[in-house]
């Protein structure tokens, strides 16, 4: 049962159903957002969300029973929390029957849509993609340090030479780090430097130093973190299916080596049999040529012997 279990949660069809049942559930999420179809096929929607459930809990039952080890509840445990993707099902699945939570109807749908991330799992591209993000945390927090420090050099900068002549825009250091901010995208760039050059036109060296600084050179920073840890991410998945495809091997060989054994072994028991059905053979067709011979030395002692008619 361990053996099928393992088998059906790792083929393909399995994966492709279960991949049917996420994208069917976001389809059903999406039209509860439109009142009148809730109106019209409300009830509908509602078994259609408690089947996808039950599909996913059986899921995680398979994937349970797949995940069950001999050498005890540890390993299993083990085995299961291995896959990180197993513990986020495990959790999507439980925080479904939680007291209260599905009365709470922001709740319940928040969760619904938790689900549909566990698409990730089904899509190996999506899977590098999500894995170089993850990967990208670091320098990204790195970099967004970087870059509240110099929207705070800037915005006070800007308080000191546009608070009184912007007070709407620079007016505190909230409201300028707010309009750094803002001008990270470019947005509205070149109204700025029309007020600013109302003031003195050496405001255009406050803000295209900001726009070259803050601006092209963060914004670059962001796509090389973001690059480099998808090639990273993309080194890890081939290497990771160089070695699957290793132990594949590997595992095909031993396999072949025991059948060959095998099938050895069955050629000499058969060598054996054969040899011992001749020596069977030999020793009967002896004792018929023994009798035939016995036989017709029989025959014509016993017609001289005969008295005469």
């Amino acid at each position: 049962m361990i053996a099928r279990c393992r088998r059906l949660v790792g083929s393909s069809r399995f994966d492709a159903a279960i991949l049917l049942v996420i994208v069917a559930n976001a389809l059903v999420l999406g039209a509860e957002t439109y009142p009148a179809v809730v109106d019209a096929q409300g009830t509908l929607l509602r078994r259609l969300n408690d089947v996808f459930l039950g599909v996913f809990v059986v899921e995680l039952l398979l994937r349970m029973v797949a995940s069950l080890d001999p050498a005890g509840p540890r390993a299993t445990v083990r085995r299961f929390a291995g896959n990180r993707w197993n513990l986020f099902d495990l959790v999507v699945v439980v925080a479904s029957f939680l007291p209260g939570l599905r009365e709470n109807a922001t709740l319940l749908r928040l969760l619904r849509l938790a689900r549909i991330v566990r698409v990730v799992r089904f899509l190996p591209d999506l899977q590098v993609i999500f894995g170089a993000v993850l990967r990208s945390i670091p320098g990204v927090a790195s970099l967004a340090v970087m870059s509240a420090l110099l929207i705070y050099v800037y915005g006070m900068v800007g308080w000191l030479i546009f608070h009184d002549h912007d007070p709407e825009q620079f007016g505190t250091i909230g409201s300028a780090m707010v309009t750094m901010f803002v001008l990270l995208t470019l947005e509205n760039l070149p109204d700025y430097i029309a007020a600013g050059r109302d003031l003195s036109d050496w405001t255009l060296l406050f803000y295209l130093s900001y726009v070259l600084v803050a601006s092209f050179l963060v914004f670059n920073l962001f796509i090389g973190i973001v690059i480099g840890s998808m090639e990273e991410a993309r080194a890890q998945d081939r290497e990771e299916k160089r070695i699957r495809e290793r132990a594949a091997a590997a595992a095909t060989d031993g396999r072949e080596d025991d059948l060959i054994v095998a099938v050895e072994d069955k050629i000499d028991e058969l060598k054996t049999t054969l040899e011992d059905l001749r020596g069977e053979l030999r020793v009967r067709l002896a004792q018929d040529l023994e009798r035939d011979a016995v036989s017709r030395r029989g025959d014509p002692a016993g017609r001289s012997g005969a008295p005469p008619a």
